[in-house]
């Protein structure tokens, strides 16, 4: 139902519509900032990060392809990528000291209710332990698949494979 509602309102975005484009930020932008936030442990670069993957969202709402998974985990890539710019930026002018937290727990203090920590941590334990490895080093800390394939020593196949349907099963574990 929600994939179906984000489908109709990316659509309409791509056609131009503002209004449509405004409901989707609303319905998408604390699960993505929270990615952000979590990425780069800055409230600031997180809400940049996040302005300019709405911009980007808005620009290429064309391009989705629904083959390709869900609006949301499309989003999700989108202001992944965004955060990761950002911190390679950072850390090539070591303009700020910013260092991967080794934590997987969100801070629910700035992105998410108690009960959505609850429900989400719970969503997570069900998870297979190479999914919940693989979607905590990419999702929450900021590793590209390459980097993930490093660290858990599998080919990148076996990686994508993991996340995407560790991924379907968070999907399926959090709609209601």
């Amino acid at each position: 139902m929600e994939h179906e509602q984000h489908l109709a309102l990316l659509g309409a975005s791509a056609q131009g519509d503002k209004q449509a484009f405004s409901k989707l930020y609303h319905a998408t932008s604390k699960q993505l900032y929270a990615v952000c936030l979590k990425m780069l442990s800055s409230k600031e670069l997180a809400e940049e990060a996040l302005q300019e993957a709405y911009v980007r969202i808005w620009h290429n709402a064309s391009e989705y392809r629904t083959g390709k998974g869900t609006v949301l985990t499309w989003m999700v890539s989108i202001v992944r990528y965004r955060a990761l710019d950002i911190l390679r930026y950072h850390k090539i002018r070591k303009e700020d000291e910013l260092v991967e937290n080794e934590s997987f727990d969100l801070d629910t203090s700035e992105k998410i209710s108690d009960s959505e920590q609850l429900l989400l941590d719970k969503c997570l334990q069900q998870l297979d332990l190479q999914q919940r490895q693989a979607i905590y080093l990419a999702y929450f800390n900021g590793c590209s698949h390459q980097e993930v394939v490093k660290h858990l020593n599998n080919p990148l196949g076996t990686i994508k494979s993991w996340i995407r349907r560790g991924l379907m099963s968070l999907q399926s574990c959090l709609t209601p």
